[in-house]
């Protein structure tokens, strides 16, 4: 027990015997409180946020021999791209998420509704698939420059044609993917706007792009900031495209200097720079939101915002407008992947489509079925204990989905190797067996990663429907002597199952998708469909990937018309 302060005690010192007592009754508050569940989601933070520590960790590591190199040749390359490609398509999908946003929350044009659904879509294809696509459509034997020398006569070097192959072409193709992330939030962000707020405005004289420039969009702020987070996050994630592309940014470097120059702590500290990159757009985004506040102070958010009637050439040009990402950003590449995959159909859907298909199916199945698991025992252990230790750890869990999969991959695999290689010394030493690798190259080790990247995706989805059941119902289970695994497994579960299914159905199509983790991970002699359709790509053989291509937009658009549903059922 903290002895009482004498009277020639200074201030400071009362001051720190204070906090130390307050402290230390805290936490024997907290020690009492704590049971099986939150042991349970503090160690499930700790293994899950083990490999972003150890990336974090080497930040402050001695340089290797190689990083010197590294920081005076390549490494302003890859901070400048990097930055061009987020400025870039920060600006683009703003551009086009919030301007479709409002064309379709506000306004009446001829197939409103059918647009809303339609803009989503572009979310079905990696933006690697759209850059194979390009750069096939756009090349010198093209069909595009093909049909042009026809019908103007020109020759080689006769005409200038835009490169697709640049950092401005993977700016291009990373919005087109990735602006409905900006789209989804900014419409909901806007049909949830006070009606007196927007009619206020109408009276006072204001036109419709002045209502949109000075009521509506900083009213919507913190949803675009959230929308433009998410898609700077798939920016830094991405791989295939800056990589088919020529484009060094940080993801390329990662994997040149580990497979290439074979020097993974030159590789583990790119990664930790690339964090470091990561957590800057972060505090960005959250510092911009917190400088400024919008609120609504009235009940009339809920009522139906009244519609800013369009036509003529105003309707034409909203119609033109939301065209504009659904063709050139899933309409299009679709159409090219459909005609080359009837084309070639004997080569595309043979005894392979099938097997890269069966281990898409069984990763991204095995992720998923873990990954709704775990996300459920996270925010069950909240609701039983809502500490803010236990809301810290399941916090800490979901922060994979910031960190870009290659980084992922190195913060996996490297620990991963020292467990193996220290398993293996100890049973040599001892047993004088050789175990090999139990973790690295295996199926274990690619589907922790998955869980590292996308349990964020899997926890917002659970943690979203388990907050809409009501409290009463776990006070009634107590009180039939119901236990919290009772509760949860007779009560919570078949109530929130719909939300389940949706985590299930986001992180299964996430996986299939997901490219840089799976090449630096996948087990020897296992290809993804996502893993196939780079390989084929790079050797130029689009043709024969354009099966795969497609059956990958196909699962893609699983979730995505899932959302368009769920837009036309909240508009009604």
């Amino acid at each position: 027990m903290t002895p009482p302060p004498t009277s020639n005690s200074s201030p400071l010192l009362v001051r720190l015997q204070a906090r130390l007592t307050d402290g230390l009754t805290y936490g024997l508050m907290f020690v009492r409180q704590i049971d099986l569940w939150s042991l349970g989601a503090i160690a499930i933070a700790l293994i899950i946020a083990a490999p972003i520590l150890f990336i974090a960790s080497n930040v402050l590591t001695t340089p290797s021999a190689v990083w010197g190199h590294l920081a005076s040749t390549v490494l302003p390359r890859y901070l400048i791209n990097s930055a061009i490609l987020v400025i870039g398509v920060s600006a683009g999908t703003i551009v086009i998420g919030v301007s479709t946003a409002w064309l379709v929350s506000i306004c009446n044009f001829p197939g409103r509704r059918i647009w809303e659904g339609l803009l989503l879509f572009p979310l079905a294809a990696p933006a690697y698939l759209l850059a194979y696509t390009y750069t096939d459509f756009l090349e010198f034997s093209g069909p595009v420059q093909r049909g042009l020398r026809d019908l103007f006569g020109w020759g080689y070097g006769d005409y200038w044609f835009p490169n697709i192959r640049s950092i401005g072409g993977a700016i291009a193709l990373l919005v087109l993917t990735l602006y409905p992330y900006v789209y989804l939030l900014t419409r909901v962000a806007f049909l949830e706007q006070s009606v007196c707020t927007l009619e206020a405005s109408r009276v006072l004289g204001c036109s419709p792009w002045r209502s949109f420039l000075t009521v509506a969009v900083p009213l919507a702020r913190p949803a675009i900031a959230a929308g433009t987070a998410l898609a700077l996050m798939e920016t830094l994630n991405d791989f295939g495209t800056v990589q088919y592309f020529g484009v060094d940014t940080f993801t390329t470097g990662i994997y040149r200097t580990w497979f290439a120059m074979g020097d993974r702590p030159a590789a583990t500290q790119l990664a930790a720079i690339l964090l470091l990159f990561v957590f800057a757009l972060l505090a960005i985004e959250r510092y911009s939101r917190n400088q400024a506040a919008y609120f609504q102070t009235d009940s009339t958010a809920a009522l139906p915002v009244p519609r800013y009637d369009l036509k003529g050439w105003r309707a034409a040009g909203a119609i033109a407008i939301c065209g504009f990402p659904v063709l050139f950003g899933f309409l299009l590449p679709a159409g090219v992947l459909l005609e080359m995959a009837i084309a070639n159909a004997d080569q595309v859907f043979n005894r392979d489509f099938w097997q890269f298909a069966s281990n898409s199916l069984l990763v991204a199945g095995v992720t998923a079925f873990i990954a709704v698991i775990v996300a459920t025992f996270l925010a069950y252990s909240v609701r039983l204990n809502p500490r803010w230790a236990i809301q810290l750890s399941a916090r800490v869990a979901a922060l994979g989905y910031a960190i870009p999969g290659s980084a992922i991959a190195v913060g996996v695999l490297i620990p991963a190797g020292t467990i193996d290689n220290t398993i293996d010394r100890w049973m040599r030493s001892t047993f004088n067996l050789s175990t090999g690798l139990l973790f690295s190259g295996t199926m274990v080790i690619l589907v922790f990663a998955y869980l590292v990247r996308f349990l964020a995706v899997s926890y917002g989805s659970v943690e979203s429907s388990l907050s809409k059941v009501s409290p009463s119902l776990d006070e009634a289970a107590r009180s039939l002597g119901y236990s919290p695994a009772k509760t949860l497994l007779k009560i919570h579960v078949p109530i929130v199952w719909s939300g389940l299914l949706t985590a299930a159905m986001t992180v299964f199509v996430d996986v299939m998708k997901e490219l840089p983790a799976t090449i630096a991970l996948r087990p020897f002699n296992f290809d993804t469909l996502a893993v196939r359709i780079y390989n084929l790509a790079s050797d130029e053989r689009l043709a024969e990937a354009s099966g795969l291509a497609l059956a990958l937009v196909v699962v893609g658009m699983i979730p995505t018309l899932t959302l368009g549903w769920q837009i036309s059922r909240s508009s009604d």
